[in-house]
């Protein structure tokens, strides 16, 4: 292991032209390294980098010129890569990712890591990120880490020691903020109804978007409720000072948050920092299937695009542009519906702009398969499509469509045509 100061890091040394490059997502960014990483890009040669969700200016369309991007997901600042044709998606679900990383099916060469200071025992934690990071530490050829004191020391599956990392970086400097989410009026109505079926001593999953974070504010009022989750965001620090969330009911992991990484800022880092009541785990235990269904009343909250009559969901794309993803979605709603008590939850408002999110033909990829899907919420209500053939549920739907697209809808399923959604806008 070497240690370098940030301003005499030269990459070349370790990261070799045709590699293929990762980082953490969003605040797990070792932004001393990737920055480092674009502005040598020309001289170590044409690169590939896998990145998750971007909050900084790394993932540029102008780094393109010597960066091959690709990710999992158009969130972020991806989605100016994704509108620039600079992205490629990997379409997988996001449970496979930690399977084809260990296999050697997607291959990673180089990880950046941003590490927590090391511990009295000399150990350095993941600090806000686990997930796909843990699996691709096993097989990069060169694992470099930023050591930064800002960082929260969590508790969590993995540490590292000095000699699992060839380069240590060391700085001081604050974490990002997340984006700034817009809320309106129907997203709040949209919540309140998702809330409504959350009863005490629920398991939550939340995903990505500010409407599952709109959701755990409306359940302050609950009690015993736990979390085991992708990620967790701000909210969460909200739902524990209000005494909703203790894990105290939880079947499995009881009395700890679980949660792959963290999507949040300053108040969430304090409150994980050193706090055993939240721990991290790699992609291959927060979205394992038999860990899912163990758990009782799991709760799956998440959003979508949109959603055709039959229930089919696509996640990804809009108007043609890769916003989304494929992601750990099927994964929670099959999950949530195997648990004991469970709810596979898709909740979106029912119009974007002037065009309706409840449609006859998905605009984009079937990112969900209608068998999959359990409950589906807007601002008009709950579909409840479990165990309802296909008539009834498209029926269910258009009841939760914008009053203005339910004509349409219904012309769409007298029809006929509102059985099969190709596949197309894809990117």
């Amino acid at each position: 292991m070497r240690e370098i100061a940030a301003t005499a890091l030269d990459l070349a040394s370790w990261v070799r032209a045709g590699d293929t490059v990762m980082w953490g997502q969003a605040n797990a960014e070792p932004l001393a390294l990737t920055r480092a990483l674009v502005a040598q890009r020309h001289r170590i040669g044409p690169l590939r980098a896998f990145v998750g969700v971007s909050w900084f200016d790394t993932v540029d369309p102008a780094h393109a010129d010597a960066i091959a991007f690709s990710s999992y997901c158009g969130a972020g600042r991806n989605r100016g890569l994704a509108r620039a044709g600079r992205l490629d998606v990997l379409g997988s679900h996001y449970s496979v990712l930690a399977r084809d990383l260990r296999s050697g099916a997607f291959r990673i060469d180089v990880l950046m890591l941003q590490l927590a200071p090391a511990d009295a025992e000399g150990r350095y934690s993941l600090g806000v990120a686990h997930e796909y990071l843990v699996p691709a530490l096993e097989h990069a050829r060169v694992v470099l880490a930023e050591v930064n004191d800002r960082v929260p020391s969590t508790h969590g599956s993995t540490t590292l020691c000095e000699g699992d990392l060839d380069v240590i970086v060391r700085t001081s400097r604050p974490l990002g903020e997340p984006p700034a989410a817009r809320e309106t009026d129907v997203d709040t109505a949209v919540a309140r109804h998702v809330a409504a079926l959350v009863d005490d001593g629920a398991t939550l999953q939340v995903g990505l978007g500010v409407l599952p974070a709109l959701v755990l504010r409306e359940i302050a009022t609950r009690r015993d409720l736990g979390i085991h989750s992708g990620q967790i965001g701000d909210a969460v620090v909200d739902l524990v000072d209000s005494g909703a969330l203790t894990n105290a009911r939880k079947s499995v992991d009881r009395g700890i948050t679980i949660a792959g990484n963290m999507l949040g800022g300053a108040r969430l880092h304090r409150y994980v920092d050193r706090n055993p009541a939240v721990q991290f785990r790699s992609t291959e235990y927060t979205h394992d299937p038999a860990v899912l269904a163990s758990h009782e009343r799991l709760v799956a909250i998440n959003s979508a695009v949109e959603v055709d009559l039959t229930g089919q969901v696509n996640a990804e794309v809009a108007n043609g542009v890769y916003v989304g993803a494929v992601g750990g979605l099927a994964d929670f709603l099959r999950g949530a519906a195997r648990s004991r008590g469970g709810l596979p939850i898709v909740a979106l408002p029912a119009r974007a702009g002037a065009a309706s999110r409840i449609v006859a033909t998905l605009g984009g990829p079937v990112t969900v398969a209608r068998s999959d899907v359990g409950l589906v919420v807007t601002e008009h209500g709950v579909a409840d499509l479990r165990g309802v053939p296909l008539a009834a549920r498209a029926e269910r739907m258009i009841a939760i469509a914008d009053p203005n697209a339910r004509p349409g809808l219904a012309d769409a399923l007298r029809g006929g045509g509102v059985h099969e959604s190709p596949a197309r806008g894809t990117r």
